[in-house]
């Protein structure tokens, strides 16, 4: 079948332009297999990344028709499935090639992954420097603790998760989903012996966990299910958990969100303030940043003096406790 293939094409610090090529290909062929034939028969100047072909080196990541997918996973019979049951039939399937997002380009498909890198390496992505020490003997594991690890470990990092996280692209100091995923590891492998240190360094401000806008992009795109946001979330509960972490403004929101809505049925906006920002009048530079907005709310009419509970408070306390005791969070 004919399919038509539009390639953004974008030199370093340059307007990126769309250039189109059009091939005769079988369903089965992998976007890779096309690109390699436009560079081979068509334009010897287009420039993407590829490596090993078998969905494992993640080398050529990029976006597919929206999407960050690994070209060498993704093949041509599945695409145009996919675009006609979005757009309906077409005389002839076109599918955009685009280079992956919140990463400067360097040329046409490649993309200078320095950053996905540094991000990595300050969640320090490996086993803590006084478990490296030479022991007396081998640090085993048992298999239910190695089984911790082996969805993690998946990661073949390829950039599609960072490629797609929107909190990545108005945060630049978030260090992104693929990080947080490989620090969960960290976290959760029992030879570890910084574990307290990792959770005070993921709770601080918007560069760790709670930077994460749960979008759930990066569990979408990710091509090894490794779900990046799931491990997120399991940081923050190992957070959470950890009386030994300072307290912080995320996990007062966490908590406050939960506990005001078990007692209301709804957030009292006033309450969620006085809690969250102001810790109970504990952090005073906290009340004073807010209080001009508060003003504003108050004389537009936008911050309630008065809270009436919501019908069907205590069904919601209900729900909400049988989820806290299956969690084990009391």
């Amino acid at each position: 079948m004919q399919v038509i293939f539009k390639v953004i094409r974008q030199k370093e610090n340059s307007p990126a332009q769309a250039q189109t090529y059009q091939l005769e290909v079988e369903p089965g062929n992998t976007i890779l297999d096309c690109l390699n034939r436009i560079k081979w028969e068509q334009d010897g100047s287009l420039a993407f990344r590829k490596n090993c072909r078998n969905t494992i080196c993640g080398s050529c990541a990029m976006r597919i028709n929206g999407r960050s997918a690994l070209a060498c996973k993704e093949n041509v019979g599945s695409e145009v499935q996919r675009l006609q049951n979005i757009e309906g039939d077409a005389i002839t399937p076109e599918i955009m090639l685009a280079p992956l997002g919140n990463m400067p380009v360097i040329k046409d498909l490649v993309v200078d992954m320095d950053s996905f890198w540094k991000h990595l390496e300050a969640v320090e992505p490996y086993i803590s420097s006084s478990a490296r020490k030479i022991p007396e003997r081998e640090f085993l594991q048992t298999p239910q603790e190695r089984s911790r690890l082996d969805q993690t470990g998946n990661c073949i990092m390829c950039g599609a998760c960072y490629s797609e996280c929107n909190a990545r692209e108005i945060n630049s100091d978030f260090v992104g989903p693929h990080a947080l995923a490989k620090a969960y590891r960290m976290v959760t492998d029992s030879r570890d012996t910084q574990t307290e240190t990792r959770l005070e360094k993921y709770n601080i401000g918007t560069q760790g966990v709670w930077g994460c806008t749960r979008c759930f992009y990066c569990n979408s795109v990710c091509p090894m299910d490794v779900a990046p946001l799931d491990q997120i979330s399991k940081i923050k509960q190992e957070i959470l958990a950890n009386k030994e972490v300072p307290d912080s403004i995320p996990i007062r929101h966490r908590k406050g969100l939960i506990e005001l809505v078990k007692q209301g049925g709804w957030i009292n906006e006033p309450k969620f303030v006085l809690q969250v920002v102001g810790d109970y009048f504990r952090d005073l530079e906290g009340l004073l940043r807010i209080t001009p907005l508060g003003f504003k709310m108050l004389i537009r009419g936008k911050f309630p003096l008065h809270f009436e509970p919501s019908t069907g408070t205590e069904e919601v306390r209900s729900l909400i406790e049988s989820v806290q005791q299956k969690r084990g969070e009391g």
